[in-house]
């Protein structure tokens, strides 16, 4: 589209409304004006755009797709291939279209089916980069339906103003990968690091050495502004299943096949979050097994053709070699590298002092062609851990705390760094320090870190065999500024639990004012399957068995291993036989339960579960209520049958008080 100053849509207006009669009118061919179409649907999500049983489709075929979970009234009137039939080249909708998911698949659904622009009152941020990423054209403007139904051609003006420079040339451009294929290849070999004198912390300094400017920009420009988008060089490049095959897709649609991937020795692919599927219950109910077996073709396909780095399922077993942020800990990632992966957990090796974060199927396809990474220019935020954990209060419960804080409530920490800092950082494990990171998803952020410190370099030799020096510039300044910062007194903190619904309904133990009866526990993932959680698992089922407590039968017990690795290190403490004793059910490494893709999942609405993992939206592992806690506190929890505290069990069984699930 850069070559024309204005966009004609040759095409129809598919006006999403709340009457379902009104949709089937205008799918059957009819046309409808604003005022004919009536209220419009707000909160169109990307679950009705392309719903779950769409997740599995990743490239032309998705054309067929859009809108299939649509609800008008009590109604799904839009059915499969409806849209791209009907010749629609507009959509309409109301508030907060594209909330939900950040899933790629929806925009490039309607952009495949023909869709050449959405208009709607408001958008969701994500939907509406992905939007742009794909080169599907976005306006907050109603009038423009009056102006396009007329025949109008709309100056392309208008759908870049309001935008930062960066995406205001990828919008002209058509898209992420039309603008790179113009501009930004060869650019991987040009890092334009930031020269400067003023004291900075360590994400900044990360981001200043590794970017790249803008061609249109001379070297000497000023630094980026908060909120500006940028490139960034990157060290590593990660994906798994759910987007290999998508990203594939959309690089070879765009530079050719085989594309001229840049440095395939600095990309990794993991078939880590689907090994389980085959007894995942909402997998086998949606007949999405095939699905699933699609996604792992695709993978595949990109890992034996471009000679990548990959890890997946073990034969021979539902599991895989380890779920890829714990990986890419254990593995790949130094201090002072920058690593990106599709999956909002990436930052999980900011533990390691490295700048590590998600981003979409899109932006990696750009990734892995130019070596570099979109992004904005983030704000850091500092948090000072202060005081001294009590006993039984772990890195988990930090996080849950954090969380409940207002300023993350509100919002505050939407596309920041979260540098953590203070004593109670400093004598962490890398293991907790990576609990600490890898949550940064849950608070919004972009990205977690932690100074390298004497920890790292142990960490680094001891599970890597590394021999890593650490380089003087590989702090933060102590003048640095910050956008934010947060002091808290960990002293206070007690072992939290957050409710049903969000990770940021954190309750401490002591408030939760009732027994709350469990049905399944679940340890594991990537947040809680590291070697430091089986160190917690085993210290509280080893005190259960030596005074006589056992899983009760009402009680399903799960534990994944989050690597082999793990599972090796269990193996090697001789753990196995304690949880096998305790009633656990040993699970091999992968995704599981955390993602509904596994043992571990509810399968009714009245079932209650305390898991360790990261999130516990509505459905996120089954359809039951998910209450979140520590590795210690789950394990306690399983032991009593209700949610409970290793000390608060401790107490009551010190008392000659039987749990009363037995």
């Amino acid at each position: 589209m850069s070559d024309f100053p204005s966009v004609a849509f040759s095409g129809r207006i598919l006006f999403l409304c709340d009457n379902p009669g009104r949709i089937t009118h205008q799918l059957a061919g009819g046309n409808l004006t604003r005022e004919q179409a009536g209220a419009l649907r707000d909160n169109v999500s990307t679950d009705e755009i392309t719903p779950t049983t769409v997740m599995t489709v990743y490239d032309d075929r998705l054309a067929d797709f859009p809108y299939v979970g649509y609800r008008a009234g009590n109604a799904t009137p839009i059915g499969k291939g409806a849209v791209r039939q009907g010749g629609f080249a507009v959509v309409v909708g109301g508030k907060r279209y594209g909330k939900g998911s950040s899933r790629e698949n929806s925009p490039m659904a309607e952009h495949s089916a023909g869709i050449r622009l959405v208009i709607a009152e408001s958008f969701e941020r994500i939907y509406r980069q992905n939007a742009h990423n794909v080169g599907l054209l976005t306006s907050t403007d109603l009038g423009l339906v009056e102006r396009i139904q007329r025949g109008e051609a709309i100056p392309l003006a208008e759908f870049t103003d309001g935008h930062d420079e960066l995406t205001q040339h990828i919008i002209r451009a058509g898209g992420l990968l039309a603008f790179s294929k113009e501009y930004m290849q060869g650019a991987a070999a040009l890092p334009t690091p930031v020269v400067t004198d003023r004291p900075r912390s360590l994400a900044r300094k990360i981001i200043d050495r590794n970017l790249v400017r803008a061609p249109w920009l001379s070297a000497d420009a000023p630094p980026p502004k908060v909120g500006e988008g940028i490139f960034l060089k990157v060290d590593w490049r990660f994906s798994h299943e759910y987007f290999t095959g998508m990203a594939a897709h959309l690089m070879e649609s765009a530079f050719g096949k085989p594309a001229p991937i840049s440095d395939p020795s600095t990309i990794v692919a993991f078939q880590d979050h689907l090994t389980y599927v085959t007894r995942s219950p909402v997998h086998q109910k949606m007949g999405l097994i095939e699905g699933v077996r699609d996604l792992a073709d695709g993978h595949y396909a990109f890992v034996n053709g471009y000679g990548v780095k990959g890890h997946g399922a073990v034969p021979g077993s539902l599991g895989s070699e380890g779920i890829c942020h714990a990986m890419m800990a254990e593995r790949y990632v130094l201090p002072g590298q920058v690593a990106v992966g599709t999956d909002s957990h990436t930052p999980h090796s900011g533990s390691l002092g490295a700048l590590c974060f998600g981003a979409g199927a899109t932006d990696m396809a750009n990734a892995w062609v130019s070596g570099l990474v979109r992004c904005k220019y983030p704000g850091v935020c500092r948090v000072e851990l202060r005081g001294e954990l009590q006993p039984g209060v772990h890195a988990k419960d930090v996080v849950l705390e954090l969380l409940r804080s207002p300023y993350i409530a509100e919002g505050g920490g939407i596309g920041m760094v979260f540098e953590y800092a203070g004593q109670v950082v400093e004598r962490m494990s890398v293991d907790d320090r990576a609990t600490l990171t890898n949550m940064v998803a849950e608070l919004g952020g972009f990205s977690g870190i932690v100074a390298p410190d004497a920890q790292t370099v142990k960490y680094l030799k001891v599970r890597r065999g590394v021999d890593f020096a650490i380089e003087p510039w590989m702090r933060s300044d102590p003048d640095a500024v910050y956008e934010n910062a947060i002091s808290i007194d960990c002293s206070t903190i007690e072992p939290m639990f957050a409710a049903p619904g969000d990770p940021g309904n954190g309750v401490p133990y002591s408030r939760i004012g009732c027994s709350v009866p469990v049905d399944i526990a679940y340890g594991g993932s990537c947040t809680a399957g590291k070697r430091a959680d089986f160190d917690e698992y085993l210290e509280v089922f080893s005190w259960g068995l030596q005074h006589g407590l056992k899983v009760p039968q009402k009680v399903s017990l799960f534990l994944q291993f989050g690597t082999q690795d793990v599972k090796r290190y269990c193996e090697e403490k001789n753990m196995l036989p304690v949880f096998e004793q305790a009633g656990a059910e040993m699970l091999m490494p992968g995704c599981g339960a955390c993602a509904n893709c596994g043992p571990g999942s509810s399968t009714d609405a009245g079932q209650v579960t305390v898991s360790a993992i990261n999130r516990n939206f509505p459905g996120r592992s089954g359809p039951g209520q998910v209450w979140l806690a520590s590795p210690a506190s789950v394990a306690a929890s399983a032991l009593a049958g209700e949610l409970i505290t290793f000390a608060e069990l401790k107490r009551r069984v010190a008392k000659g008080e039987v749990p009363t699930a037995y």
